[in-house]
Order: structure tokens, then C-alpha cells, then sequence
């Protein structure tokens, strides 16, 4: 039977047909990130927003991608400093970069206001161009009520 290549993927001597193709013109949203998961050294939240975001660009499509970092993922949107002091350690950020890279693929990166009260972090310890929002759960439901879909993400 043949399934188009389109919908053929994977290598070719394990072959994944999907039988779900999804291409969207329009991506509307929200990631909920209290905690983080690993796939291997990658935060699977990390790796979600790659995914999305390079879907996206795949598919040419409109899109706005939030990320609310909040809870026991807050650490993520801090510079290098206040990494080193908040998690006792002296090799910086590790998630700088990666951070930075979402950015440059349009994924706006927001720290829970309170989550970054609660750790007593102002604007000068955040990565360049994240927002802080009022609290995450006042935020999440804001963008669900604006017709986000609400993607949460945890261990």
C-alpha cells in the first residue's frame, strides 16, 4: 500500500508512515513550565518549543509561541550570575543559549512575577528580552482566554 511520501518518515530501513498529518496556518500557543523533565541532557520543555517552532517554519504558518517559565523552572531565564548564585554553582547558565535560540525562532520566553519574587531575582538577573509577567497562573489563563492552546509541562 502506498502512503504518499509526504507522510513517509523516519530511516529507511525502519520506516514510520504517519497516518496524522497535522500543518496548521496558524499556531496560537501557550507552554505552562513549572519543572523540568529530561530527554536525555534536554529539558523536554526545551525540545517541545524547538519542535513547535521548527513546525512552524516548516509550515510558514502565523504563529505566536509563549513560554512561562514558573515554579522549580524559573532558574532557565537567568543570566549567568544569578544562575551561578541561585543554583550554588560557577558554570553559568546552561540553558542561555538555548533560550536564545528560541527567541531568534520567535518563542517569547516570560518568568512568573511571582516565582521571581519568591526567589527575591529583579530584571537585572534575567537573560536579555525575557518578560516578567504578573504570575504565571494569572498569565496562563489570560492567553487560554485568548484562545491559546495550553500545553503544561512537568516530570
Amino acid at each position: 500500500m502506498d502512503h504518499g511520501k509526504e507522510n513517509a518518515v523516519g530511516s529507511s530501513d525502519r520506516p514510520l508512515h504517519v497516518d496524522i498529518p497535522v500543518r496548521l496556518a496558524e499556531v496560537k500557543v501557550a507552554f505552562s513550565i513549572a519543572a523540568l523533565a529530561f530527554e536525555g541532557d534536554l529539558p523536554a520543555s526545551i525540545f517541545h518549543l524547538q519542535l513547535i517552532s521548527k513546525d512552524v517554519a516548516d509550515w510558514k504558518a502565523k504563529a505566536r509561541i509563549v513560554a512561562v517559565f514558573h515554579t522549580n523552572a524559573g532558574h532557565v531565564t537567568l543570566n549567568d550570575d544569578a544562575y551561578n548564585a541561585e543554583r550554588k554553582v560557577g558554570t553559568g547558565n546552561p540553558y542561555r543559549e538555548l533560550v536564545a535560540d528560541l527567541q531568534k525562532r520567535g518563542v517569547e520566553i516570560e518568568l512568573c512575577g511571582a516565582t521571581a519574587r519568591d526567589h527575591k531575582w529583579g530584571n537585572a538577573d534575567l537573560l536579555p528580552r525575557v518578560k516578567v509577567n504578573t504570575d504565571a497562573m494569572a498569565r496562563m489563563s489570560q492567553l487560554v482566554q485568548d484562545g491559546y492552546a495550553q500545553v503544561t509541562e512537568w516530570d
